[in-house]
């Protein structure tokens, strides 16, 4: 009856309890009744809430939206691109459920010692395309095995799917192994733009966005609902999941395998910052720059 209280912790069971001893009883099945006609049904909590928000957040976002129709018209591609919840390998319980025979028995905690080793999935999402890829690594999520991935994705698929294209939007979040603030990341990439030929055009939304970035709602979910209830006991197991990555709507994935040691703590080197050959844009430069074939 109270305008202020949107939520309650109790069950039907309790409430029915509790008006029981001011004197009013009833069934929890009429509770339930009386929750669904007052507009209370059982939500789950909703991450929307921004932890921070920057001035210059929806001068990027009116930024990116008028990228992406640009190079929509045209035959270059919009690449979104992150890294998903890295993954242990072993015997560890994982949310879901699986046909089985009898109990699927796991480890009682999920230390990382007790692991086979870690799986990084990193996914590439093709927004014209509608077609994702995931590199699996076994080593660190650092930015030359971020640059890693897509060159083995366009040597393997985008060179085929764009055979026209003379540049690539890169979407991408603002911090992890393509932070928008580490000289590193950007060593990395021109050196992926050397060997590709092709110039990179790279756009970051703002810190505390990475929700909008569209690899997060167009790939990672169906990847999540393939590996649900999967014990990653080997890798083939983790990648024979992945080939039921598909929807109606027409969305394909691929994948490889990238089982190669990548160092943490790199730093750029001082011949990359005295050469200085990233371009930043006029606006917003943090965010945005293009990386072009030169001979750095």
């Amino acid at each position: 009856m109270r305008e202020d209280v949107i939520w309650t912790y109790l069950s039907s069971t309790e409430i029915a309890q509790r008006l029981e001893r001011r004197g009013t009883p009833v069934c929890p099945d009429t509770v339930r009744g009386l929750l669904d006609e007052f507009g209370f049904h059982q939500r789950q909590a909703e991450k929307t809430k921004a932890m921070g928000e920057h001035p210059c957040r929806n001068e990027q976002f009116e930024n990116i939206a008028d990228l992406k129709e640009q190079y929509l018209d045209s035959p270059n591609p919009i690449i979104s691109m992150d890294t998903k919840k890295k993954e242990l390998w072993g015997e560890f319980f994982r949310d879901g459920h699986a046909y089985s025979t009898g109990p699927n028995r796991v480890f009682d905690h999920d230390f990382p010692s007790y692991a086979e080793g870690k799986i990084i999935p990193h996914g590439l999402y093709d927004v014209k395309r509608n077609a994702g890829h995931i590199t699996l690594g076994n080593s660190h999520d650092t930015s030359q095995f971020a640059c890693d991935s897509f060159k083995l994705w366009w040597r393997r698929h985008g060179e085929r799917s764009y055979p026209k294209a003379t540049s690539i939007l890169m979407l991408c979040d603002s911090g992890g192994s393509n932070n928008c603030r580490h000289h590193i990341f950007k060593e990395d990439l021109q050196r992926l733009v050397n060997r590709i030929n092709i110039p990179i055009r790279v756009a970051h939304y703002p810190t505390h966005c990475s929700k909008y970035n569209p690899i997060e709602h167009r790939l990672f979910p169906h990847v999540q609902r393939a590996w649900n209830g999967v014990i990653f006991r080997t890798w083939e197991i983790v990648t024979t999941c992945l080939r039921r990555v598909w929807t109606s709507t027409g969305l394909k994935l691929t994948y490889a395998v990238l089982a190669k040691p990548y160092q943490l703590k790199r730093k750029a080197s001082t011949c990359f910052l005295e050469a200085s050959p990233i371009q930043f844009e006029n606006q917003l430069p943090c965010w945005n720059y293009t990386a072009v074939p030169t001979d750095y």
